[in-house]
């Protein structure tokens, strides 16, 4: 499972990033973007924090992720398509000439602490 690996490489930025920004405060909430064709799965994800938070400044935070959808956008028909998984074709005109945007993301946007 790469998502401990991820989680503890996630751990590891918030305190470098806290620390950097001189906060003293208590971590109380992380927001994590992941896209659902990014290969990450979300619940793995939420388990290795609840694993590997203790002992570490993120103890005790909230783990936010928003799960964003790619968009399949179409050069023949020029729609634009939130889909759910990966798609080969329009969904509205069948058309092979299509790209995917987004869904691909792992971000950490935003790091919350304690006033």
């Amino acid at each position: 499972m790469h998502e401990i690996s991820i989680v503890e490489a996630m751990i590891g930025q918030v305190e470098l990033e806290v620390d950097r920004c001189g906060g003293a405060g208590r971590i109380v909430r992380l927001e994590l973007t992941i896209g659902r064709l990014s290969g990450v799965n979300p619940d793995s994800i939420r388990f290795a924090f609840e694993l590997l938070a203790p002992g570490t400044r993120v103890e005790g935070a909230t783990l936010a992720i928003a799960e964003p959808k790619p968009t399949c956008v179409c050069r023949a028909c020029a729609t634009r398509t939130d889909v759910d998984e990966l798609v080969a074709s329009c969904p509205l005109c069948a058309s092979g000439d299509i790209f995917l945007e987004g869904g691909q993301e792992l971000l950490l946007q935003s790091i919350e602490l304690e006033d």
